[in-house]
């Protein structure tokens, strides 16, 4: 109604419902109480990990019955396994080979056909649960975090949000969105990847390990050392981008316009362990985008100005915006 509101509780229920019906078959209406408690426990422990007692616990696994942050995180972990056992259980109550409707039924018909070659098969049921988790986690949290730095950016550069508009006018008009759209969209494009690399939301990626003895650069790594790939190193790093500490869409466009990739952008990582929904969320992220600035035009609220927009990161395992007000006028 064009008063002000905060959008990052409706942004993460709308990126968990792609991830839930794309994971188990299903869909929450927004207030649905099972919804605000995933909701809940995956918020919370997204914060806990990157709070001191979880980092102490980290470095000194032996203190962790006098931390209340590892404590925390395990609990609200099985309330959130639990969660997942009871549809897995429902989901194979209707399985059937020859109608796969979810990543679980899929998940399965693979888990069949392994178990007939090998007993040493990554397709099994504690796999399952632990693939689960990390795709819903992750396929929500990114995808509902993006969005919601994307609606405080065009407050802060309403040039930008203008010029989105234009070209959606032009290419798209009044009807739906479709994915393909994007490929003759190069502002809107480029809008959206610079929204990710001056986000930079994972910044530390998520740890990974060596599978085998490696020499990096003259280093010796041992097999199963953790590795943190700073992300964010190479999305700000000053020798490949023009205004690495700027909200700057023009580092993805060349001198006509057109739309360029770029080497250093690398949001979802790289190499054979990156991220397994990178196709799904440029998707979801073009989709959603242009759905919003197609019917509406976002503003600070009344008293607040675009200098006063605060882009301060909050840190937890992802680097989330300060909570925020929005005003979405109807076009």
């Amino acid at each position: 109604m064009g008063k002000p509101f905060d959008p990052a509780r409706i942004l993460k229920a709308a990126a968990t419902n792609i991830i839930v019906s794309f994971l188990l078959g299903k869909r929450f209406e927004y207030e649905d109480a099972t919804l605000l408690r995933l909701l809940e426990l995956v918020e919370e422990n997204l914060h806990l990990l990157g709070t001191p007692s979880v980092l102490i616990y980290n470095v000194f696994p032996k203190l962790g019955f006098l931390l209340d942050g590892p404590k925390k995180i395990m609990k609200n972990r099985k309330e959130y396994h639990e969660f997942i056992q009871a549809t897995f259980l429902e989901n194979l109550k209707q399985f059937d080979e020859n109608n796969q409707r979810t990543f679980i039924d899929a998940f399965l018909v693979r888990q069949k056909k392994e178990n007939k070659k090998s007993t040493n098969s990554y397709f099994h049921n504690d796999n399952l649960i632990s693939v689960v988790d990390n795709l819903f986690i992750a396929g929500m949290d990114t995808t509902s975090n993006t969005l919601y730095w994307t609606l405080l950016l065009m407050m802060k550069y309403p040039e930008v949000q203008r010029k989105v508009q234009e070209e959606i006018a032009k290419e798209i008009g009044v009807r739906q969105p479709r994915t393909e759209d994007r490929f003759k969209m190069p502002y809107t494009n480029a809008v959206i990847h610079e929204v990710q690399r001056f986000a930079d939301i994972a910044p530390f990626n998520v740890p990974h390990a060596t599978t085998v003895d490696v020499t990096f650069k003259g280093f010796f790594i041992p097999k199963g050392t953790y590795i943190f790939p700073l992300l964010g190193s190479v999305l700000h790093d000053e020798s490949q981008w023009e205004k690495p500490h700027e909200f700057y869409p023009e580092h993805f466009l060349d001198s006509e316009g057109n739309f360029v990739k770029r080497d250093a952008f690398m949001p979802f990582s790289a190499g054979r362990r990156m991220c397994a929904g990178e196709n799904l969320a440029k998707m979801v992220l073009f989709l959603f985008f242009t759905s919003f600035l197609q019917r509406f035009t976002f503003h600070p609220p009344p008293g607040t100005s675009k200098e006063g927009l605060d882009l301060t990161p909050i840190f937890g395992l992802t680097a989330s915006p300060m909570p925020f007000k929005t005003c979405a006028i109807l076009r």
